[in-house]
């Protein structure tokens, strides 16, 4: 066994009530309320513009890379303000904030904003942390409480009402390169469990109705594994907790944060998609983008390398999370090249370069989600392009909001025939006729 993989010190609790199912109606967590990223609405709109399809747009107290999450009719998202808004010298350090904002998603009014001050020191404002801010993981909700990540200043629980529940650190440390988290919670059970890579190299189960430490694993590795862990059926009617971190894939049991088997693979570097999975089959891709991607199937004890790697490919997605929609693997990269896979194969099927994505920088950061037979892709600068989620490349529109140029680093929402985006200045509801 590599050393990465044995460096796990586990606290081990008991586990006591079931996780509430959310409406099918409601998008309750990065990706979806299953992390998919597919939505069954039939109803949402393919084109919009300023003066088409823009039910409202509400300003926000600052930027974010989060991505908004619904429930019941209101969308929450996460903000930040005080420092490192407009440049790296703009306000101080002591006057950073993370807001928790909760709208209508009818008419887009604020329903209740909250302010949380942060606990210094943070990752300083500089490098690759100026891409994405301080608000970089996207909250979750179990139906009763909204569950937000913080960073440095932990994870806290809110009533659907915003009165803080209870507030854990999760660690203070920094990487060499402090570049922040990217990752979001997720619940299993009665757990929160949290992926603090950058805060402490360690995935944390919390009692999410105390926010109480259940169980610990920490690894060196997971410094640089910014994705957000995903929760895999396996045989049984289990689940295991797989993540991918460099050169390797942990699968974990979700009720004790213990090491059940993992798979040597070439993905070097930081490792950003989160997990796709489907069937069985675990799909990971990271690392820098000429490093690859593998697919794994899930299960085993130990060392599976030999006896459970699929295949591998040395195509990949170096900041998306791709989508897996009828035997295949969508997304755009940070070049602004989008992909299609088989994921039965690992065999690429197009390539293509979407029109004036790319104009410097990273043009997408962005995951894609699916809707009615379309992808849509949000781009930092170029607008929402929208595809065929066909293994035939077709774009299907390209919809601009010219008059908001900041970034729109978030992955949308979707909920009754509602597309809700966020830029680092307002959220958006497109809605059709």
């Amino acid at each position: 066994m590599k050393l990465s993989a044995t460096r796990f010190f586990l606290s081990v609790g008991v586990l006591l009530a079931a996780a509430v199912s959310p409406a099918g109606a409601d998008w309750t967590r990065f990706r979806g309320s299953d992390g998919s990223g597919i939505s069954s609405d039939a109803t949402v709109p393919v084109t919009w513009s300023e003066s088409e399809h823009l039910k409202w747009k509400t300003e926000l107290p600052g930027p974010g890379s989060s991505s908004p999450i619904v429930l019941g009719g209101r969308v929450y998202v996460t903000c930040y303000s005080g420092f490192g808004v407009g440049g790296s010298d703009a306000g101080q350090e002591k006057d950073l904030q993370r807001h928790l904002v909760c709208v209508d998603g009818a008419n887009g009014q604020v329903v209740w904003s909250k302010a949380i001050a942060a606990e210094l020191p943070e990752d300083p404002y500089r490098g690759y942390l100026t891409e994405h801010g301080y608000a970089s993981s996207t909250p979750t909700t179990d139906g009763e409480r909204i569950y937000v990540f913080f960073g440095k200043t932990g994870v806290l629980a809110f009533d659907l009402e915003g009165n803080e529940l209870w507030r854990v650190g999760v660690g203070k440390e920094s990487r060499d390169r402090q570049w922040g988290s990217g990752a979001s919670p997720i619940l299993y059970k009665n757990l929160v469990i949290v992926n603090a890579s950058e805060e402490s190299q360690s995935i944390r189960g919390l009692d999410k109705a105390t926010g109480k430490e259940i169980w610990k694993a920490e690894a060196a590795s997971l410094g640089l594994a910014y994705g957000t862990p995903a929760l895999v059926d396996i045989e049984g009617g289990r689940q295991e907790l797989v993540i991918g971190v460099p050169n390797e894939v942990w699968g974990l049991s979700p009720d004790t944060g213990k090491l059940n088997w993992y798979a040597e693979t070439s993905l070097a570097g930081n490792i950003c998609p989160s997990v796709v999975h489907q069937a069985g089959i675990a799909y990971v891709f990271g690392g820098f983008r000429s490093v690859g991607s593998t697919a794994i199937r899930v299960g085993g004890k130990d060392n599976v390398t030999q006896s459970h790697v699929a295949w591998t490919s040395g195509v990949t997605s170096y900041v998306a999370t791709p989508l897996l929609h009828e035997g295949h693997l969508y997304w755009v990269d940070d070049r602004g090249l989008a992909y299609c896979m088989d994921a039965k194969t690992g065999t690429e099927v197009y390539r293509e370069r979407l029109p004036e994505a790319s104009s410097g920088g990273k043009p997408v950061y962005a995951s894609p989600v699916y809707a009615a037979g379309n992808l849509y892709v949000v781009s930092r600068w170029r607008g929402t392009y929208v595809l065929a989620a066909t293994p035939e490349f077709k774009l299907v529109a390209r919809n601009q909001l010219p008059s908001d140029e900041s970034d729109f680093n978030a992955t949308p929402a979707i909920s009754g025939g509602k597309i809700f985006l966020r830029s680092n200045r307002f959220l958006y509801c497109v809605v059709g006729d």
